[in-house]
């Protein structure tokens, strides 16, 4: 089976992103993650997923343009506008709902491989940007924002060897 597949079925890093003003995420009583004007990034992770399409995924994140030029075009990115980064692990994202009610969860990865992937992004993540913050991974979160525009986002990217484009 090539690498980025389960069975027939291809699999994607995703984050489903929001620009902010302001998010912030809570564990219990305390804050674990805040930021003011940026981009709110869920992130799902699936089986087969690797730290190379991590950095893909983070790359469109941070370059993709989703802020307000001088003429009130989206053309400017988190990178542009020096906003914060916000990730959550959010396994439900990864989860099958082809058919049923009920989601399946086969797809996504298994929790300590999702929390080792996790834990590299968001390193990779602050040598590549000055302002992340993150949720808390395997904890109840609880998330609060406010979408700006509202604008959100769902990125998914492929293995770095296909040719698409993600």
């Amino acid at each position: 089976m090539p690498p980025g597949t389960i069975g027939t079925r291809e699999v994607w890093l995703i984050a489903l992103i929001q620009r902010v003003s302001e998010a912030e995420v809570r564990v219990d009583a305390r804050s674990v993650g805040a930021i003011g004007r940026g981009i709110l990034a869920l992130i799902g992770i699936e089986r087969g997923d690797d730290v190379a399409t991590g950095e893909r995924l983070l790359e469109r994140v941070l370059g993709y343009r989703i802020f307000e030029d001088g003429e009130g075009r989206m053309n400017l990115s988190l990178r542009d506008v020096g906003g914060g980064l916000l990730l959550v692990p959010q396994f439900t994202l990864a989860a099958d709902t082809r058919k049923g009610t009920r989601p399946g969860f086969s797809t996504a990865a298994a929790p300590e491989v999702a929390r080792d992937l996790f834990t590299q992004l968001t390193q990779v993540a602050r040598q590549r940007h000055a302002t992340v913050e993150t949720g808390e991974f395997g904890a109840h979160m609880r998330v609060s924002l406010v979408n700006d525009g509202p604008v959100t986002f769902w990125l998914r990217t492929k293995d770095l060897t296909d040719s698409d484009p993600a």
